[in-house]
């Protein structure tokens, strides 16, 4: 925890040193999916932006609490509270429970984050299962003057908190200027003002998920969700909230409000935003026809291959999805592994050291201090990789010190910091294999050191008739099918 971390806060548009509310621990909260559909490759952008985030506090000695909800209910279709809840929508659709669907999705989703190797996180939430703590979480934002009852719906004041406090602050969004310029029609809904959201919704007599409340048997909002569950499991401020660019306004900037409103302050002291995916230029969509599912993608590129492409770009930049950047990764990815493997066998010794060899790991860990650059940090392994290289080739020595510092770097930060591993895991078959051939070079080793070499001789020629091809080295046998 020496290294002093900076963080770029959306809030205030700059970036901050990072000085967490309780020393030595990191609260961080980060929008989960919505499920009711396969995860797709925009989750796995800021699936793995903050699980790097998590993995470099914890590598720091952080200890770290990472909440990432579910949301199971209350997002409807539409951000001016209108339409059918997606999830509902799909139960009708499919024939199902709403928690089928739910259930079925998360499933899907835990597995793709698996496949991605991200940790899971410290706590994982569901919104339907805090529906008390979001109904007590209304009545303070109604005790406090900023929001109001109508028809049995419960709708956030936005004109009235603004007066106060500046609703937009996050999004950059003058709300003021938005509503002047907003024509306000009559009998359009429960609504006092255009800007104003749901924190309660009256259920209609066919929605099939509701609750009892004090104003009606109905739903809690979208937005309200994450402001109860952070409190619930984070406390009333804690360090960072995360989540995609997508989500900055409305729901984000709705959050701050219900915070600011309930607890006469915004809670988060930095927020982060992921940048979103783009596929050969255009925004990801399924009406674009360029959507794509994390189970298609991986019957194409491996995860840690999508992982790879993902560190490439800093999580705040663009990022361009196409055939040729994912194949580029690949072969990246592929030189990366290499090396962390031959890392283990290289030669070294004496107490020679080179200056660019041992810098390399604090080199990486400076560009994960910087705003989490990923990117820079890639670069420095690159670099890591083309001393590994040069190693293996013999123009280039190592001191013991030196492989201290590569074997930090391949061995630890690659693995554990960036989550990028050897996905190549032998099967059951495989390992028994590799077991009994480790067995027979065993019983052939101690022949030929009892000076047996007909017996010596009469396994490497049985194995050759079998097609597997031994051979001696000063390092030991090595053997090839």
């Amino acid at each position: 925890m020496a290294r002093t971390v900076y963080i770029y806060n959306t809030l205030t548009r700059r970036k901050e040193e990072f000085k967490p509310v309780h020393p030595g621990m990191v609260g961080l909260y980060v929008c989960g999916p919505t499920v009711y559909g396969d995860p797709h490759l925009g989750h796995a952008r800021p699936a793995v932006t903050y699980d790097v985030l998590v993995r470099f506090f914890r590598y720091l000695g952080y200890k770290v609490r990472y909440v990432r909800n579910i949301t199971d209910v209350g997002h409807l279709e539409h951000d001016a509270d209108e339409g059918d809840d997606k999830i509902a929508k799909k139960a009708r659709l499919e024939s199902l429970e709403p928690m089928e669907v739910a259930q079925t999705y998360t499933i899907a989703y835990h597995d793709a984050m698996r496949r991605l190797n991200t940790l899971p996180p410290s706590i994982e939430p569901r919104a339907s299962g805090h529906i008390i703590e979001q109904i007590e979480l209304v009545k303070k934002i109604l005790a406090a003057g900023f929001a109001y009852e109508s028809n049995g719906s419960v709708y956030f004041d936005v004109p009235a908190y603004n007066k106060k406090y500046h609703y937009g602050m996050l999004s950059g969004r003058n709300i003021d200027e938005m509503m002047a310029n907003t024509r306000t029609l009559d009998g359009t809904g429960d609504k006092h003002s255009p800007y104003d959201f749901a924190l309660w919704k009256k259920a209609s007599p066919q929605h099939i998920m509701k609750w009892p409340s004090p104003w009606s048997e109905g739903f809690p909002g979208w937005h309200l969700e994450c402001s109860a569950m952070s409190e619930k499991y984070l406390g009333e401020e804690f360090d960072i909230h995360g989540g995609g660019m997508d989500l900055q306004f409305p729901h984000h900037e709705c959050e701050l409000a219900q915070n600011t409103a309930s607890r006469g302050q915004g809670g988060v002291r930095y927020w982060m935003h992921n940048n979103l995916l783009t596929v050969n230029g255009q925004k990801m969509g399924k009406s674009l026809g360029n959507f794509t599912t994390l189970e298609d993608l991986f019957k194409v590129y491996s995860p840690m291959t999508v992982r790879f492409f993902i560190l490439q770009a800093h999580y705040r930049g663009t990022l361009d999805f196409s055939n040729e950047a994912l194949s580029a990764a690949e072969k990246g990815l592929k030189r990366v592994l290499q090396a962390a493997k031959d890392c283990k066998g290289l030669p070294h010794g004496g107490d020679t050291a080179n200056p660019e060899v041992e810098k390399l790991p604090g080199a990486v860990m400076d560009a994960l201090c910087d705003d989490l650059n990923t990117p820079v940090a890639l670069a420095h392994v690159f670099d890591a990789v083309r001393i590994v290289n040069q190693v293996k080739d013999g123009s280039l020595k190592l001191g013991d010190k030196d492989h201290e510092a590569l074997s930090e770097l391949f061995g630890k930060i690659v693995p554990d910091v960036l989550g990028l591993v050897d996905e190549v895991s032998a099967s059951s078959e495989e390992k028994t294999v590799e077991g009994l051939m480790d067995m027979i070079l065993e019983v052939r080793t101690d022949a030929k050191s009892r000076k047996d070499f007909s017996t010596s001789d009469k396994i490497r020629d049985r194995l050759k008739e079998l097609g597997v091809t031994i051979k001696d080295t000063k390092d030991g046998t090595e053997w090839s099918m």
